[in-house]
């Protein structure tokens, strides 16, 4: 499969052969899995409310039980009452997945293929600025015309780095620390050629 090779004004100047790891077909019900496990793990599960045992008061009967024409009530703390406690509401806990590394890996080559299907792959020589200034990426930023983009490379350029501070639509991430998630979160995934080799070498390894 091929894909677009640009340079770093977002110009294309040739094209360039993705590995194999582009062209598996995928299956939508496992990344929609795989998918469910990378949010279910960014959930933090800190909210929190307080049953009738938290809540202040309630010491004491607020009335006799009879004789005063009011419903009946033994405490403050009930749930019918404002400020009561509150019935069945959450308490902090883990929404946690766990799934095999191979799966992961699995659902990483199968999302990139999805993504290499649609046409939202492309390659770059490099990431390698003159100045870390923002400015020299506003072409790049025209050229890619992208709602979000994850540039994918073995090692970040620091001046790469520094220039896309700014740009609120730039983000980057080494290669072997990609997942299905981020490959589909993005509009566009922009690779450095030692990029691939790092992605490839690292997806060997968990097979």
């Amino acid at each position: 499969m091929e894909t677009k090779l640009l340079d770093l004004k977002g110009k294309e100047v040739g094209k360039f052969d993705l590995p194999e790891l582009f062209s598996v077909k995928p299956d939508p019900h496992f990344i929609h899995e795989v998918m469910k496990h990378y949010l279910a793990n960014k959930h933090r599960g800190t909210a929190c409310t307080k049953t009738r045992s938290e809540v202040s008061g309630g010491g004491k009967k607020p009335w006799k039980q009879k004789g005063t024409g009011r419903a009946r009530h033994g405490s403050t703390r009930s749930p019918i009452w404002r400020k009561g406690g509150v019935v069945f509401g959450p308490k902090p806990r883990s929404f946690r997945q766990y799934l095999p590394q191979q799966k992961l890996r699995q659902a990483l080559v199968e999302a990139l293929s999805a993504r290499a299907a649609d046409g939202a792959v492309l390659v770059m020589e490099n990431l390698a600025l003159a100045a870390p200034k923002t400015s020299s990426l506003n072409d790049l930023r025209k050229g890619l015309n992208a709602k979000s983009v994850l540039f994918v490379t073995d090692k970040m350029d620091k001046n790469f780095k520094a220039a896309s501070k700014n740009i609120a639509d730039f983000g980057w991430c080494l290669a072997q620390n990609l997942n299905a998630y981020e490959a589909m979160r993005n509009t566009k995934l922009v690779f450095t050629a030692a990029g691939l080799k790092a992605l490839a070498a690292s997806v060997k390894e968990v097979k």
